[in-house]
This record gives C-alpha cells, structure tokens and sequence, in this order.
C-alpha cells in the first residue's frame, strides 16, 4: 500500500450553545494539536450565509491560523475564486506569504460556497463561472510570476513567491482543469462521493506536467470520526448525520450535540440521502480506521487524505485526529 499523508480540513464549525469567539479558538487549538500530531496541512473553506460555518473571511482565518501555529502549512480548502478579485486574492495570499513564508497553500474551487441568492449578493455571474475560473487561475499564475514586474499591474505583496495552487472540485469538471494546468488535485469527497472515482481517473489519465508539478497528486478529503470505542464512534457521528439532514431541509442552524436514535430525526429517505453523501465517510475505533484506510487507500491510491471531522465535543475531536495518526501510523509500519 502506497504512503500517503493526512492534513485536516476546517470549516469552522459553530455548535449550539457557542459563540463564533469559541469557534475560533477552537480552531487554533485544532490546528496547534495536528501540528504536533504531524498533519502535513491545515485548510479552512470558504463558505457564506451559513450559522453553522463561521470560515466566510477565509483569508483573515488563515492568518490568524497560521499566527497561532509554528510549522503546519496553512491554506484556503478553497478560496472560490469566482467570488473574489484574482488581483485581490493574489495580494492577500501574498501578504500571507510574506508573514508566514513557507506555509501557505492557495486551494481554489468556482463553486459559490453558499445559496443561489447570497452568490448573487456576492457579485458572480453565473452564465461565465465556467470561462472565468480558468481564467483567474491563470490571473494568478501571471500576478505570482516574477516576469510580471514590468507589467502595469502587479500584485505587491505577492510577485514573486512561491505560493502553491491546488485545484479543488466535487464534479469530473475541475480534474479536467487539474490536468490541464498540471497542478494538485483535491476531491471534496466529504459531501460529494458519487464522481471521486471518475475524477482521480481523468486527473491521472490527462495530466500534464508543470512548472508546480511534474507528476499527479492525488488528494482526497472525508468525513472522519474516530474514538475509543466503535459505539462512541457512531454515537459522536450523529452530530454529522444531522448536519447533512439539515443541509437538505435548508437549516443552517448551528451543529448540534449527538443523539441516542437518528431514527428520531429523519426519515427513511432522509437517510438513504445522508448515507449515499457520506459514502466514504469512515467512523469507528482505531482497527476499524485502519482497516477501512487501508480499502479506501487499495481503491484510490491517494497522495494524501484531507480529514474533515464533525464532532460537538471539542475534546473528543482531538482525540479523534489522534486515532486517526496513530491508524496512519500503523498502517505505515505494516
């Protein structure tokens, strides 16, 4: 089985009965606890109009990340690009550079991380999204370059560095792109499983090499939820069941604790949809995590595994991050 490394994915969750200060407090501490545990990466995902998710200032929280922690990379898991300015994201990632040098990623996606209403308060304009993604990339590429200097607009801080870019994408659309522009490749397999498969394919099958990368890299984030036991594993998982129930009534309240029944909450068709969501979602035990990392590692090859956690008790998710690093570590061993 190939090696491959583990980074955590943050979306800033806000639990009932918190306030968005504990959120992010919360999240420094995640992030300095899987920096001593040895996580390659921390990304937080921009996301808009949402109680449970507090990330919206994407960039300002990846400064305030990266501020607290002294060697975990840092990053954007994504920007979405088509909200924002190419010239402005290539200026704050460039300060970001400038103040943590060596440190932080640049995730990009075109979805608009938010409803049909608030990305029209965003300023994006549908009918383009799929020629101005691209587009901006290379906006990007062109502002981060050092030939840019003579151009008449340039982005200061940010001319010059060395700041990587990954493609993120939930459809086959964006490995096509990945490939194209030979650039890493992250699947948003937390929320969206069905096209993982299809998607590592294109992106192998069609890569071209780059002046990033000469090879694919192949990155795959899930759900995680790991504890002591297997029944403490699926009782603390009910917190992610409900948030995707949620998600489909169009409730964005804030995450809730576990619950004995899920029965209780939704209905059988509710279910059939939440499971089929968190398809490669893995919960359990240590010897569950390693057993089913190593059959999600036999199917896709990975280079790495982004783990998103949803887990109410602040302590029972570190200690979640930690089974999870101590499964990888096994499986290394084997």
């Amino acid at each position: 089985m190939k090696h491959f490394e583990i980074s955590v994915l943050d979306l800033a969750p806000v639990k009932q009965g918190k306030s968005i200060h504990d959120t992010f407090q919360d999240s420094l501490s995640l992030a300095n606890h899987t920096e001593n545990l040895h996580y390659k990466r921390f990304w937080l995902a921009e996301h808009h109009n949402m109680e449970s998710i507090a990330s919206s200032a994407t960039t300002v929280l990846i400064g305030f990340i990266a501020n607290g922690t002294k060697t975990i990379r840092v990053g954007s898991g994504g920007i979405m690009l088509p909200n924002h300015s190419s010239l402005i994201i290539a200026e704050q990632f460039g300060t970001l550079e400038s103040l943590f040098p060596g440190r932080i990623d640049l995730g990009l996606g075109r979805a608009p991380g938010t409803d049909g209403l608030t990305a029209q308060a965003l300023g994006r304009n549908p009918a383009i999204i799929n020629q101005q993604f691209p587009r901006q990339i290379l906006e990007l590429q062109t502002y981060f370059s050092k030939e840019n200097s003579d151009a008449l607009v340039r982005a200061i801080p940010g001319e010059g560095l060395d700041i990587p870019l990954y493609i993120l994408g939930s459809s086959t659309d964006s490995a096509w792109l990945a490939a194209e522009l030979g650039l890493p490749y992250a699947f948003a397999g937390h929320f969206a499983p069905e096209q993982m498969e299809m998607a590592f394919k294109i992106y192998r099958e069609h890569f071209q090499p780059s002046a990033q990368l000469d090879k694919p890299y192949v990155m795959a984030c899930v759900n995680g939820v790991a504890a002591e036991t297997s029944e403490e594993a699926h009782k603390i998982s009910t917190t992610l069941f409900q948030a995707f129930i949620n998600i489909i009534r169009n409730d964005r309240k804030p995450f809730a604790p576990p619950v004995d029944d899920m029965d209780d909450i939704w209905s059988p068709m509710e279910k059939s949809m939440v499971l089929q969501k968190l398809k490669y979602t893995l919960i359990g035990n240590q010897a569950e995590i390693e057993e089913k990392l190593k059959d999600f590692q036999e199917k896709f090859n990975i280079d790495e595994l982004i783990i998103n956690s949803h887990i109410y008790d602040h302590h029972k998710r570190l200690r979640s991050y930690e089974i999870f690093r101590e499964a990888v570590n096994s499986l290394s061993k084997a």
